[in-house]
Parts: structure tokens; sequence; C-alpha cells
């Protein structure tokens, strides 16, 4: 038996790649177009799609459940995380510095509307779990007629 598919999915994930790619480039260079001090790490995702939802996990390793926020609007998930780095070597002095501030930052298309209002979210071992519960888009509207 064939399996349909969406014509349109490679589509959805060239634009998906080449938003990633803008996100990188923006993340490189801060509003005066110089080079950020800002380290920005990319965060890998596995996002499974079941019959009653869509599930993405997300690897955050390092980051505290307050440095991260979670936000969904018009099918589109955003990923954001940001740390503050603290001083680890209080004795000696620093040659060079680049971890004071790390982020990442991920926006993910979804394949279809989700309930957001039941939208759930948990973070374990530096693993994101993003549970989206699928809208039933054709409601059961049916009645039922008896016979008589």
């Amino acid at each position: 038996m064939m399996r349909r598919t969406n014509p349109f999915d490679d589509f959805e994930e060239l634009f998906e790649r080449m938003s990633r790619q803008f996100d990188e480039m923006g993340r490189q260079f801060d509003r005066s177009g110089m080079m950020s001090s800002v380290r920005t790490h990319d965060m890998a995702v596995d996002i499974t799609d079941t019959d009653a939802e869509i599930i993405v996990t997300a690897d955050l390793p390092g980051y505290e459940k307050s440095d991260i926020s979670l936000s969904i609007a018009n099918r589109t998930l955003s990923i954001d995380a940001e740390r503050e780095l603290h001083d680890e070597h209080e004795s000696g002095e620093y040659l060079r510095r680049e971890r004071r501030h790390e982020s990442a930052r991920r926006t993910i298309r979804l394949p279809e509307m989700v309930d957001e209002e039941h939208a759930s979210a948990s973070y374990h071992n530096g693993v994101l779990t993003v549970t989206l519960p699928k809208l039933d888009t054709q409601p059961d509207d049916s009645r039922h007629i008896d016979i008589e």
C-alpha cells in the first residue's frame, strides 16, 4: 500500500532550513553589525508525530528550567534558552574569556494545528520535552438518528 505524502513537505523543510540559517547569521552579529560576544549553540531536536499529539524533544544541557522560554503561535513553536555563566576561577586572571553568556534558539514549524491551551512541557537532565495535543480539525458534529 502506498503512503500518501504532502507535496508541500519539501517546501516546509526548505523554509525551516532557511529560517535556521538566517537565525544563525543574525546571532553572529549584534545590532551594530559587529561580531557578537554572545555565544550561541545549536539545539538538537527530535519531533515525533503520533495520532493524538506532536512531541518535540530538545537537548539543552547545562540550562536551568528558569533559563528556558517557550511560545507557540500560528503553528510555530519557539524555544529560547539564555544563561549567564559565573566565574569559575576566582584565583586566576583570564587571558581570554568567551563564555560569559550563552543562548540557544530554535523555531519549529508544526505540521498541523495543535491545542495551544493544553500544551505541556517538562525539563529533566538537560532534555526539554514539549507535548502538543493535536486539534480535532474535523469535529464530530454528527447526530444519531433513530429508526422508527
